[in-house]
């Protein structure tokens, strides 16, 4: 059920169900894009993702972006030619969506993003930037407000030129009241010191400008662990496939 491909020079990991239920499959319309951690941690051997992968009849595909932090900044440790973010959207988009088509028409197939950690704040600032290719995104655990950590030796400050620079990256300041993705849910735990407050005052300003989202900052299990990632993943990967089965919908 787990392969292997390559796209633009970079694996992806690719998760196709066991079952045929829900109303996706390995050639039907329902799919995610899942974004690691600042480590490359996929969902290989995970159940508790791929128990409802296969429930539901979701695709997954799990790109390798190294430890990139999945910006839209040039680092060659990762890449010269492009970003890790323009990879995910230009190549490892349009590449799922052509698998997933099958049947040879050039309809357009609506993506979800999953992502946890570093990767669930990236999956947040990839859905509001390019809400028609991503019209559902769920986040787990998002480091929203990871200009926090610049100046504190990680690869952010290779990156970006300043703190303010990698602040006016962070998700929140993607937010468009006139075009976001339809369906946006995160959640962090409430035991979680370094991410709370950023996934607290996303929910304000996407309240405060009316844009409909689902949020849970209070389930505690675990903190910022694969514990708590894994008991919320069943609530994300549900909210991701009614989503995109309305999005579908639209569609049609």
């Amino acid at each position: 059920m787990w392969t292997t491909a390559e796209v633009a020079g970079h694996p992806v990991e690719i998760y196709e169900p066991s079952g045929t239920g829900g109303s996706g499959g390995p050639s039907g319309q329902q799919a995610l894009i899942y974004l690691h951690p600042a480590r490359p941690e996929l969902l290989r051997g995970r159940e508790a993702f791929t128990g409802i992968f296969d429930e539901l009849g979701l695709v997954c595909a799990c790109p390798h972006g190294g430890s990139s932090w999945w910006a839209d900044r040039i680092y060659p440790s990762f890449d010269n030619r492009f970003s890790a973010e323009r990879w995910v959207v230009e190549h490892v988009a349009p590449w799922l969506q052509d698998r997933l088509r099958g049947d040879g028409l050039n309809r357009p197939v609506p993506l979800g993003l999953l992502g946890v950690s570093v990767g669930g704040q990236a999956a947040l600032r990839m859905a509001l930037k390019y809400p028609r290719v991503f019209p559902a995104v769920a986040a787990l655990a998002p480091a929203l407000e990871l200009h926090q950590f610049y100046g504190r030796g990680t690869v952010l400050d290779l990156l970006y030129d300043s703190k303010e620079q990698c602040r006016q990256d962070t998700a929140a300041m993607h937010v468009r009241p006139d075009e976001y993705p339809s369906h946006i849910f995160f959640a962090v735990d409430p035991e979680d010191a370094a991410w709370y407050r950023g996934g607290d005052r996303l929910h304000e300003k996407l309240t405060a400008l009316g844009i409909a989202h689902v949020c849970d900052l209070s389930t505690s299990a675990g903190g910022h662990s694969w514990e708590y990632f894994e008991h919320m993943a069943d609530r994300a990967i549900r909210f991701l496939a009614e989503g995109l089965t309305k999005a579908k919908h639209r569609l049609l």
